[in-house]
This record gives structure tokens, sequence and C-alpha cells, in this order.
């Protein structure tokens, strides 16, 4: 009974941490086109939600000691890195096109595991990188010419990448004892970015009068005050705390198929709210990309028993993270490492089991 409605529960927080998430985009796209450049709105975000989680960083304050390499890296990737890059595109293309080709992250992470640390990938989890990269094809419409901005394209897809190293340094340390609490390492995440966002955006020469007056939402007026705090309080904030606590009461595997509505999410929204409206190949083509994602995420094989998920780190997104890292020890890597010992031979772990990482976004 307990069981059944922790998960119950935990669904209902990865839909709140997906819906949070999906709408940055919607959100920051007004304010960037009244006039605040993409990194003043992504230092404006990154900022507040770095203040308001001030206590959790105090409270964690010994990862200072413990994880200082980890805190940098996912401050520089995981934050600055995927938010400016995600917030710089959508200045150009749609918000659903940006967010879709940030998707494209569970198979860059397969290519990795491959090609970088030379491990096999199952052939599901191959299957699900054609499917994501060919509904991709969809999305841009390559037949076209590559109608959408070349430079947006290439913006997206950077923020897909620092969404890679975020998935890659997610997992350093999450083997061993004392693991990082994911809500520190969010917070600290937070201060290291608002830090290196303040010398890239340099804010004090943005137009801080912007933020007094109002943006433009598909004809409507709204006061940019109000959009910048949904994106510090809700697309932020609350995105992250939600992500990491359904994946403590879900798996990292069930809460990252969760996490791809956020895609979805962040296009309704920009068709309802901006009138960004997609024609037929491009909705197919996002709905293959997901499907991609989807496979390539849920291709790990099962844990031969049942272990505890403690926590996980939860991307932006785009978005978004976006987008979130295990941070207890799946116990197939104990059932390999004790045949390895038995057997004389050198087993590794799970390879499918880094792309289990994406339980959670980025976005921006």
């Amino acid at each position: 009974m307990h069981a059944s409605q922790g998960r119950s529960a935990g669904l209902g927080l990865a839909l709140a941490s997906a819906f949070a998430f999906g709408g940055s985009g919607v959100a920051a796209k007004p304010l960037i086109e009244a006039g605040l450049d993409p990194l003043h709105v992504v230092w404006l975000r990154v900022a507040g939600a770095a203040l308001v989680m001030l206590p959790v960083a105090w409270r964690h304050r010994d990862l200072l000691r413990r994880k200082p390499a980890l805190l940098l890296g996912f401050g520089l990737l995981a934050v600055a890195g995927v938010q400016a890059f995600y917030f710089a595109s959508i200045s150009r293309i749609p918000v659903g096109v940006a967010l879709l080709i940030e998707y494209l992250a569970p198979a860059l992470v397969l290519g990795w595991v491959r090609f970088v640390q030379r491990r096999p990938v199952t052939r599901a989890a191959a299957l699900g990188v054609v499917l994501a990269v060919g509904g991709l094809a969809c999305v841009v419409q390559v037949w076209s010419g590559l109608t959408f901005d070349l430079v947006g394209l290439l913006l997206a897809l950077a923020a897909a990448c620092c969404q890679v190293g975020y998935f890659v340094l997610s997992d350093q340390g999450a083997d061993e004892d004392g693991q990082a609490d994911p809500l520190g390492v969010i917070a600290y995440g937070l201060l290291v970015g608002a830090l290196v966002l303040t010398v890239v955006a340099r804010p004090w020469g943005m137009d801080w009068a912007l933020l007094g007056g109002s943006a433009d939402m598909d004809g409507s007026a709204v006061p940019a005050w109000l959009l910048l705090g949904w994106i510090v309080l809700i697309a932020t904030v609350l995105a992250y705390v939600t992500g990491v606590i359904s994946v403590r009461r879900l798996s990292p595997q069930v809460a990252g198929v969760v996490a791809c509505l956020e895609a979805v999410i962040a296009t309704v929204l920009a068709w309802v709210l901006l009138g960004e409206h997609l024609d037929a190949p491009q909705i197919i083509g996002g709905a293959v990309v997901l499907i991609g994602a989807f496979i390539a995420q849920s291709s790990t094989p099962k844990a031969v028993a049942a272990g505890p998920v403690t926590g996980s780190v939860t991307g932006p997104v785009a978005g978004s993270v976006a987008e979130e890292a295990p941070a207890g020890t799946d116990p197939a890597v104990a059932s390999a490492a004790a045949e390895g010992e038995a057997g004389g031979r050198d087993q590794g772990r799970d390879p499918g089991r880094d792309t289990e990482l994406s339980a959670g976004r980025t976005a921006p």
C-alpha cells in the first residue's frame, strides 16, 4: 500500500518537474524578444535560483571539501553551459525544436560509452540513436536545406553536448561511499554557474529597466518581472527539487521516461502561448525523437536485485535537465564485479547504465 502510494506520488512529482522545465523557454523567449540579451536572462535565472538555494548550500558545505571538482564541473556544464546555449538557441529557433535537439543527449552519451570508454552498447540503444537522429532530420527539415537558422541549431546541439558532460560528471563517485547529496550538488552547481555567468554575461551592462516593463506573449502584454519569477522559482528551483524527489521515489529509468514529456510540454506551450506552429512532418519527427530517447534510456538490462536509489540530480534545460544522476549503486554492478572475481575475468559496469543518467533535465 505504502509502496504504491509512494510510486504515485513520485510519478506526480516527475510530471511536475517535466512541466516546470518545459515552461522555461516559453517564459524566457518573450524577455529575449523584449530586448534582454539571452546571456542576461540566463544569468538572472541562475543567480536568482542560487540565492534561493543558499540555505541548502550552507547545509551541505562539506561538499566543498569532499567533491570540489564535481561541483565545479557541474556548475560549468550542467548549469552555465546548458542554460546559456539553450537560451541562445531559442533566440534564433523555435523553443520546441531547440528542446528536441537537446534530447539527442542520450544518443551522444551512448556514443561516449561506445567510442570513448570503448564499451559495447545494446542493440536497442543503438536503435534509439538511429530513431532520434532520423526524427531530428524531420524536425529541422533537412530536405529543405536547413530552413532553420544554422547557428541556432548549432547552439542547441552545444546545449546537448553540455548535457553529455553533465551525465558523465554525475556518474563520478556514484559507486563510492560518502556520496554527494544531489540537493547539495544542485545548490553549489547553481552558485558556480552564477559566478561563471557573471563574468561571461557582465550583467552590470544589462538594461534593468526592461524588468519593470512588459513583454509580448503572442499579442498579450505580460509583466517582465512575472516571467522572470516563473523562470527562477518554477522552471529552475521547483523543477530541480521535484525532479530529485521523484527519482528517489521511482528510479532513474522510470523518471527518465517521464522526463521525455518535457519536450512535448515545451512544444505545446510554445504553440499555445507563443504561436510557434510546427507542420505535420516536424510533429512526426519530434515524436520519433522522443521514441528514440525512450528506447535509448530504457534499454538497460534489469538488475539482479532491487536496490535503493538514494537520489538524483535533475538537469536545465531546456531545459533540460534535462536532464539526473543516480546516487545509489546499481546492484548489477556489484553482481558483475562478484562474477569477475570468481572467474578471474575483468568485468566492467553495466554498459547501459550511463543511459539511465538522463532521468531528470537541463534545460534549460
